[in-house]
């Protein structure tokens, strides 16, 4: 990893001034030497000189997994209740404007825009990385929203994540595994230890992890953060037709379950309602809104089923841990006599570990390449499944994969599409221009 400080040479602000979105990002991703250079010093430096201190309640969610879902059912909740919310989430599947949504619309490119370039009118000669950069738009996009509360998604880790420079009124864990484990760590501890940073002192600190690693709860001791520990002080209980909240002094009960599918949305939709419990005296939330929210909740990629035949499947699983989630949600569902897979990864992913935990839903698999210097090549997933006895095809593409598994499946099959963002969004574009 860098720690450049050089300047950058980009263009002037005033040679930007009409850019547009593309041409911005083309410009930020072009500012910073290093893909990831963790560390808050430089977004501090730049957050202080945009001057826009925060004029509404903060919430930042962290987690290896169930970030996604999680800001999505705060932001249907919140929604449901009155409230008008501003969403960042990374990454997206098919358009940057999906990261940040103001009142559940995706922002539109003028407001993107001016957000970048508040931010490059005060940026001097801080080589801000990609995500640093878009982080802070994000902010500036907000800033003249109207906005009564925000909702922040940590892209990577915790502690040196650029969101955790801002501070939040309540933060979530969601789930401690392993994944990135060349910068956050090779056990659950080191990384429920930075995770553990997104946590305040005096603030609520919800975590939904059933078996949180010792170093997230040492850490919100040591910081006298207000630890709410699934199973202590929340949980949920339930039958086939409805859910229970069960809170410190809050008990929801004849819920219907989550619009969101999936085994473990649960354990995201109880971390949600520990959260609006602990700030229930400035985010007061009724139950219809909390019915109203799950109902009402989407989010693409995360256990997609799509409408026909035959059965598709969409989950932008990429570790090992939602890998095995995607697993069990697949083996819950009624039987089908043929299971497809279009596949692809990143190669800096622990793409053995995944391949393990699915190993057995597959029948034939169609691994692909996916573009760029992280994408793994379809021969690097061939060589671990083929070491495994599985049925492989290597596909040039995810839309050649794609279609290739559209062809072998009948009516009766199923296709599951996983593995990154990357594979799950160039299907959802094939299908969009089919």
């Amino acid at each position: 990893m860098s720690n450049a400080s050089a300047p950058s040479g980009s263009a002037s602000p005033e040679g930007l001034s009409g850019s547009t979105l593309s041409g911005w990002l083309d410009h930020i991703a072009q500012l910073h030497p290093a893909v990831i250079d963790m560390g808050l010093d430089r977004v501090r430096a730049v957050l202080a000189a945009l001057d826009l201190p925060p004029t509404c309640p903060v919430i930042i969610v962290g987690g290896t997994n169930g970030k996604g879902s999680t800001c999505a059912m705060l932001e249907a909740i919140l929604m449901a209740a009155g409230f008008r919310v501003g969403t960042y989430t990374s990454p997206h599947l098919l358009r940057y404007n999906e990261r940040v949504r103001i009142h559940g619309r995706e922002a539109d490119d003028a407001t993107l825009c001016a957000g970048f370039a508040a931010v490059e009118r005060v940026r001097g000669e801080v080589p801000l990385t990609y995500f640093e950069f878009a982080t802070l738009a994000a902010w500036a996009s907000f800033a003249g929203a109207g906005l009564d509360v925000l909702v922040l998604e940590i892209g990577l880790g915790g502690r040196l994540d650029a969101v955790n420079v801002f501070e939040p009124d309540a933060s979530i864990v969601t789930s401690v595994a392993l994944d990135h484990v060349d910068l956050l760590g090779d056990t659950r501890d080191k990384i429920g230890w930075e995770k553990a940073h997104v946590y305040r002192p005096g603030r609520p600190a919800i975590c939904a992890d059933p078996e949180p690693p010792q170093t997230l709860i040492e850490h919100a001791h040591a910081i006298a953060a207000d630890l709410w520990l699934a199973g202590r002080d929340f949980g949920f209980d339930g039958d086939s037709q409805q859910w229970r909240y069960r809170g410190r002094a809050i008990t929801r009960g004849g819920l219907a379950y989550p619009a969101l599918r999936g085994a473990n949305q649960l354990l995201n939709a109880s971390a949600v309602l520990a959260a609006l419990e602990a700030l229930r005296d400035r985010l007061p939330v009724s139950a219809g809104a909390v019915r109203e929210g799950l109902a009402a909740v989407t989010l693409p990629g995360r256990f997609q089923v799509l409408p026909g035949k035959p059965v598709v499947i969409l989950d932008v699983a990429h570790n090992p841990h939602a890998a095995a989630v995607l697993a069990a949600n697949l083996a819950s569902m009624d039987r089908f006599p043929r299971t497809v897979a279009v596949f692809g990864m990143l190669k800096d992913k622990d793409m053995a570990g995944v391949v393990r935990a699915m190993h057995g839903e597959i029948d034939v698999w169609h691994v692909a390449t996916l573009p760029g210097p992280r994408g793994a090549s379809g021969a690097e997933l061939e060589g671990l499944l083929a070491a495994r006895g599985a049925e492989v095809r290597v596909c040039e593409s995810v839309d050649a994969a794609w279609r290739e598994a559209q062809a072998v499946v009948t009516e009766a099959g199923r296709i599951v599409v996983f593995g990154s963002f990357l594979t799950v969004g160039a299907v959802l574009e094939s299908r969009g221009k089919g």
